[in-house]
Formats: C-alpha cells, structure tokens, sequence
C-alpha cells in the first residue's frame, strides 16, 4: 500500500506515547520541558506545543503553566497509539483505493481504445472479405461454460474463431486455447456468414 507520511509532530506524539507504553515515561513523571524537547526531537517548540497538544486531547499527558509536561495515564497512551494506527490504515486504504480508481479509468479509457479499434478492424473485414464479426453472449445452461476454447473444438464445430472476450469491463483480445469460457462471457467472432447461425447451435442446440 501507499506509505503515509505523517506530520512532524504527529510523528513525535506517537513517539512519546510509545515511550509511554514501554516504562521510559512513568505516570505522574514530569517530561523535559518544551524547549528542551524540541532539542531532543530537533524541532521547534511550535511542533513540540502541537505534539502536546494531541497528546493532552487523548489525556495522555497533562500541561500546566509552571508545572511542565505531566504523564496522565498509560492506558491512554495505548488507546493513543490504537487509535493512530487504525487512522493510518484508513489512511493507506484511502490512498490505495485512489490509486486502483486511476489504474481502472486508465484501463477503461484503453479498452474503448482496443474496442473501437476491433470495431474498425472488423467493418474493415467486411470491406474486403466475407467475414462478419458478431457478438454472442454466453447465457446460463450452454455446455460451453467453464469448458476451454480447445476442449470445445470450438472453430472446428462452429466454422468462427474467437477474435476477442468482453467479461464485464475486462476485455481479453485474442484468447488462447486454453482460455475457458464463463456464463456471461460476451464472445465477439468471425467468419462466414453462417457463424451466428451455427454458433447459437452449437452453443444452445437450435438457433
């Protein structure tokens, strides 16, 4: 998945909190304070204050004017990191979703490509030979289903050969031998002009 880059004071309360969990910070142990946190982080007391700040919003830590920076409650430093953790894995879920989204409009945008370019291709065909390309969906109850193109003998019962397979929004151009037939398929063919004819038979028993 995505990495998430956190803030650098996101990263610091996380930091302190794990330090918490693990007895390097006591309850009731009072922290360096500010400026000497930011020289321990190296970071400006700015992001320190903010890291505090999270930290006292989950009351894992106390802040008071002349009483520094007190550790409130182990417990809530887990909860802390808990909560982190499911934020950050939301986070890369949302980042990894975005990125397959564009993938599939990519490929969405390339199969219109290759479809209108099999469309041109076949008007071509006709053009210039016999063959007319059909499309023939592949309906509940037909033999064909999960069978191969070469255990059907599929040309050899039919006279058309498969030039390409629509299975939902994927397409599979020139499919070979071995590549098995599902209920719904949408088979786009050529050949002579009783393809349609003699593959709804095959396909179905009568056309």
């Amino acid at each position: 998945m995505t990495e998430i880059v956190r803030p650098k004071y996101q990263q610091i309360a996380l930091d302190i909190a794990r330090r918490i969990v693990k007895g390097e910070f006591l309850e009731g142990e009072r922290l360096h304070g500010r400026s000497n946190l930011a020289g321990l982080y190296n970071v400006s007391p700015e992001t320190i204050r903010r890291a505090v700040s999270l930290l006292e919003d989950m009351e894992v830590v106390s802040s008071e004017q002349g009483s520094g920076i007190i550790v409130k409650s182990k417990e809530a430093a887990y909860k802390y990191i808990d909560r982190f953790n499911e934020r950050d894995t939301l986070d890369s879920l949302r980042n990894e979703l975005s990125r397959l989204l564009q993938t599939k409009r990519e490929l969405d945008e390339r199969f219109e490509v290759i479809i209108m370019k099999i469309s041109d291709y076949a008007n071509r065909l006709k053009n210039i030979n016999p063959y007319n390309p059909v499309e023939i969906e592949i309906k509940k109850g037909s033999h064909v289903i999960g069978k191969s193109i070469t255990e059907l003998k599929f040309w050899q019962n039919t006279g058309a050969t498969i030039i390409a397979i629509r299975r939902g929004n994927d397409i599979i151009l020139s499919p070979g031998p071995y590549n098995e037939i599902n209920e719904g398929d949408v088979l786009v063919l050529v050949g002579d002009e009783d393809i349609l004819k003699n593959t709804m038979k095959f396909l179905y028993g009568s056309y």
